[in-house]
């Protein structure tokens, strides 16, 4: 539950004069009453709050297919039909779910449009900027990165790269533990619904599905991160200026389904919370737009070559054993080593993934308009490597080029070039022990490795495992592996 600290009070009228103050002028009287009422059922038990946001029927937009086809071929836009519905479809009551019924749609972010009705504001929310796509220069035909309505499948790997016993240890562990269509279904359904609610208040907002949920490397147990992006223009200044007031106003207005509530004030405010129902675990931001850029720059680096799913996850399992792959620990974040990955296979003398910023850059646009995004990437080729290393060697020589040839103290980890770049003394690099660049914004997403012992830890880590590896060829001498695998 949220510390009393983190919500409107109610002393001297408070809550009633900051929502005066920040909800927009379309929203009806009513609905201010309903987001007014919910302030104070928030303060209460969580568990007693009756449900004062009305149930809303919801339609899955259809949206066009902005990405780039050659010669103007248009898609046939069929849609996969679901003839079976889980047990938590039926169950589903979180977020004012219609029910099973009227499915939300798979595309996690093609449900762009408001709710209906709202007149002038649908027109507001849907005077998105031209950014191109993909250019007919760079783009080429059959892409490798799965539409967000197919599944994540891995198709087979080439012999050489699991023929030995370590390869087909990560092989297997990867199969066991990488994400499920379906839990990226109850994911895609409760954001779906979260933004249905929000739009009640906010008209033009939207909710982005972001990070490993979306980006190929989540496994089973990984949490959601969302995104709330609102329009400016949409909004009073209040709310624009104050992204933490933002996401307390979400908080508000879902908590009568969702449970364990943590507001983290940041630069980037989050909201954690849980869904009551599925018991899927959210991290929602508000309007941190990179993070959607990056999840699909990782997308595309997931599909251009098979070896790359499978290797990532394990590192990330690997990483988590030995407690080095927690942030708000002074560790590893996920997406610093998953970039400390595609550095590495960047940047070996025969590179096993292309550096996809530098070839297909209309595609990776940092200014594109965050509704393409999606579709940026989506005509991209698989990446045909020389280097056919099997699984086995790959990770080997991922522990060895961190614990004996990278120099942490002169080098900046950079995807977006695809080589390493020297270390400065300018403000995000000076002093730093770990300096990993973010490939949109350039920031070090390693900065929380901000103590000498954590980095030193993280150092030993590399230098042990790479050591142990290399002598016994075995996966379980490193991570445990029937520990690592998912119950059933």
């Amino acid at each position: 539950m949220l510390p009393r600290g983190y919500v409107f009070s109610h002393k001297d009228g408070q809550s009633e004069h900051i929502f005066q103050q920040i909800l927009p002028h379309t929203v009806s009287q009513q609905q201010r009453t309903e987001a007014h009422l919910n302030v104070t059922n928030f303060i209460g038990p969580l568990m007693n709050v009756p449900r004062l946001i009305p149930t809303y029927q919801w339609t899955p937009a259809e949206q066009p297919d902005v990405s780039f086809r050659p010669n103007d071929v248009k898609g046939s836009n069929r849609k996969r039909r679901r003839t079976n519905h889980s047990q938590n479809d039926l169950k589903r009551q979180c977020f004012g779910s219609p029910g099973p019924h009227n499915q939300p749609a798979r595309n996690a972010n093609f449900t762009s449009h408001p709710a209906t009705g709202l007149g002038s504001s649908k027109e507001m929310c849907n005077s998105y900027s031209s950014v191109p796509t993909c250019s007919s220069a760079v783009s080429k035909t059959g892409g490798c990165v799965p539409s967000l309505r197919e599944g994540s499948h891995q198709s087979d790997f080439h012999p050489s790269s699991v023929s030995d016993k370590l390869s087909q240890q990560i092989l297997n562990l990867f199969h066991a533990c990488e994400q499920q269509n379906d839990d990226l279904e109850k994911k895609e359904h409760c954001r779906a619904a979260l933004q249905r609610d929000i739009q009640t208040i906010f008209p033009c907002a939207q909710v982005f599905l972001a990070g490993s949920s979306l980006n190929g490397f989540g496994s089973r147990s990984s949490d959601a991160d969302l995104c709330l992006v609102i329009e400016e223009g949409t909004v009073g200044v209040f709310l624009r200026k104050d992204a933490f007031s933002s996401v307390q106003i979400v908080a508000i207005l879902i908590s009568a389904y969702i449970e364990r509530p943590q507001l983290i004030r940041a630069k980037v405010p989050i909201l954690k919370f849980r869904d009551r129902v599925s018991g899927v675990e959210f991290d929602l931001n508000f309007n941190n737009t990179v993070g959607i850029r990056n999840t699909f720059l990782l997308r595309t680096y997931a599909y251009v070559e098979k070896r790359v799913r499978p290797i990532i996850l394990v590192i990330k399992k690997w990483a988590s054993h030995h407690r080095i792959n927690d942030a708000s620990r002074g560790t590893l974040s996920s997406y610093t080593l998953v970039l400390m990955v595609l550095h590495y296979l960047q940047t070996l003398p025969e590179p096993v993934i292309p550096c996809l910023q530098m070839d297909y850059p209309e595609c990776f646009n940092p200014k594109m308009d965050i509704h393409l995004v999606p579709s940026g990437p989506s005509n991209i080729p698989a990446f045909v490597s020389k280097n056919q290393s099997s699984l086995g060697d790959l990770l080997l020589g991922f522990l060895k080029y961190y614990a004996t040839v990278f120099k942490w103290d002169k080098h900046v980890i950079s995807v977006r070039e695809a080589k390493t770049l020297p270390k400065t003394y300018c403000r995000e690099w000076r002093d730093k022990f770990i300096c990993v660049e973010e490939p949109f914004d350039r920031t070090n997403t390693a900065r929380a490795v901000h103590e000498k012992v954590k980095f030193e830890a993280i150092k030993a880590e590399f230098t042990e495992s790479y050591q142990v590896l290399q002598l016994r060829k075995d996966l379980s001498s490193i991570l445990p592996l029937k520990n690592t695998r998912p119950k059933r």
